[in-house]
């Protein structure tokens, strides 16, 4: 019968637990963080289909810094 557990020597410690605990919890808030900016991106992308379905011919204008001269 093959037991499940490992050797003494190769047991888990608690830094070790830890340590993957962060990085799950790093890799969770990414995840998270990508999937808000990807929802925001597509509302905003539907906005401007919206505006562009509807004849409208500024939906997206391009902002140019004033050229005053001194």
């Amino acid at each position: 019968m093959a037991s499940d557990r490992r050797p003494d020597d190769e047991e888990e410690t608690e830094a070790e637990r830890r340590r993957t605990n962060i990085v799950l919890v790093v890799v969770a808030v990414l995840l998270i963080g990508a999937g808000i900016w990807m929802v925001n991106a597509l509302v905003d992308a539907r906005k401007l289909q919206q505006c562009y379905e509807s004849g409208r011919r500024n939906c997206a204008p391009i902002e140019v810094p004033d050229r005053t001269r001194d």
